[in-house]
């Protein structure tokens, strides 16, 4: 489910762990969450080979990552999800759209 909102969608996950997880902010992408964040892959762009070969490595719709680290320079990005890492550049995170997902609705 989502509700529009005047600057952001906000999603609502009913989990059968977790009574429910809330997601904020749709415009955003995977290149611009910090180090920490955790978000929900919402949308992608397949524009670019390399991004095809990132959803086959399990970056797909629905998966939530977490940013783990960038590198000093601002390039690449290390992101984890289903209990691995990668580095990705963050061109190429400019088509994963996300929904950062609150800390303390994650951990709850």
């Amino acid at each position: 489910m989502y509700f529009a909102g005047q600057h952001a969608l906000y999603f609502i996950l009913v989990n059968t762990n977790k009574s429910h997880l809330r997601f904020v902010g749709c415009s955003m992408t995977l290149a611009d969450l910090a180090p920490g964040d955790i978000a929900k892959l919402v949308q992608i762009d397949t524009a670019d080979p390399g991004v095809i070969r990132l959803m086959i490595l399990g970056m797909v719709e629905d998966t939530t990552v977490r940013l783990k680290n960038i590198a000093i320079g601002g390039d690449p990005l290390e992101v984890g999800f289903f209990g691995t890492s990668i580095s990705l550049r963050k061109e190429q995170a400019r088509h994963f759209k996300v929904a950062r997902i609150p800390a303390s609705d994650y951990l709850s």
